[in-house]
């Protein structure tokens, strides 16, 4: 396990440097100027000298290999550079909402692995009847449902029409203090609409694994020997049965970034995913390049572990192999 773990870390090196490179190649392409972004409506009346000089200050005046090399030096010391948008340093930014987003993403994957799991074993359990038939019919609609339009469904029931739950932020209106509660609350929501949007492949993936398991002859054999049937599905279908899920995990990363995204949007959330998208917009490279090598790390790691989880839960599969 420490092999393998060490093999894909280094592996992990080159494709960051790759990906932080190509951020500084779109940015030189873009058509959009970081500078008037950065300016706003005082940039319409500067003079171009003005302009130059701030060009200048920012160092997007530098040709595009110098400035990636330079970011990436000062990268490594820890200082990531400062958001245009935020007014801020890159760093602050993400440690301020790192944590939201993680919170988020938390419980939303949460959710999706267990309520996909449980319905996963009931319907496979009884293929072909009402339960599955219902529950496969909602999977498949999840599955085509925008995200954001998930949200907005959301909040218009929970928040509008039965006025249960906050439709978005992550404290009530007028409060300064951050408490539990609140955000215990708060994040109900976009923590079911983001599980939601993922809950369809966990369900169909463990659905097809356990009723698979189902007809092996280790599974008929514990049936034939008397075992309860509580225990031939969690003991004997379900671990089988779980083994491709276990695979899916680090596939489903990527889009649970692009759903926390939409999402976090949707109901205001401070997270990281909210930052992406104020980055790209107001063309802030130096945040949008951060936050672009956290996600690839995320995806990295993801798919790391989903590797491991295979490898310990099937023990023929080696780490080192």
């Amino acid at each position: 396990m420490a092999r393998m773990t060490g093999r894909r870390t280094l592996s992990a090196v080159p494709v960051l440097l790759a990906v932080t490179l190509g951020v500084f190649a779109v940015a030189a392409l873009s058509p959009f100027d970081p500078v008037k972004a950065y300016a706003g409506t005082a940039g319409l009346t500067a003079s171009q000298a003005e302009l130059d000089q701030l060009r200048a200050n920012l160092g997007v005046d530098q040709p595009l290999v110098q400035r990636w090399w330079e970011w990436l030096t000062a990268a490594l010391t820890g200082d990531l550079g400062t958001s245009a948008v935020m007014r801020q340093p890159v760093a602050d930014v993400i440690t301020e909402r790192l944590g939201w987003s993680v919170l988020l993403a938390g419980c939303a994957f949460a959710f999706a692995v267990l309520a996909g799991t449980a319905l996963g074993v009931l319907a496979a359990r009884r293929q072909g009847g009402p339960l599955d038939r219902a529950v496969s019919s909602l999977a498949y609609t999840l599955e085509a449902a925008p995200a954001f339009w998930l949200g907005l469904l959301a909040i218009w029931f929970f928040s509008v029409r039965l006025g249960v739950l906050p439709s978005g932020g992550l404290t009530d209106a007028g409060s300064d203090v951050v408490t539990l509660g609140q955000v215990a609350s708060h994040v109900v929501l976009p923590a079911l609409v983001l599980g939601l949007s993922q809950l369809p492949w966990f369900f169909l993936y463990v659905r097809q694994g356990v009723a698979d398991a189902l007809e092996e002859d280790p599974v008929r054999g514990a049936r034939a020997r008397g075992l309860a049937e509580r225990h031939v599905l969690l003991g004997h279908a379900l671990r089988s049965g779980m083994l491709p899920m276990l695979t899916l995990i680090g596939s489903r990363v990527p889009e649970l970034i692009t759903g926390a995204l939409l999402v976090e949007t949707v109901f205001s959330w401070p997270g990281i995913a909210a930052a992406t998208v104020q980055a790209a917009t107001s063309v802030d490279f130096p945040l949008l390049a951060a936050l672009t090598v956290l996600a690839t790390a995320a995806v990295l790691a993801g798919n790391l572990l989903s590797d491991l989880l295979y490898g310990l839960a099937d023990p023929r599969v080696g780490f080192d192999g």
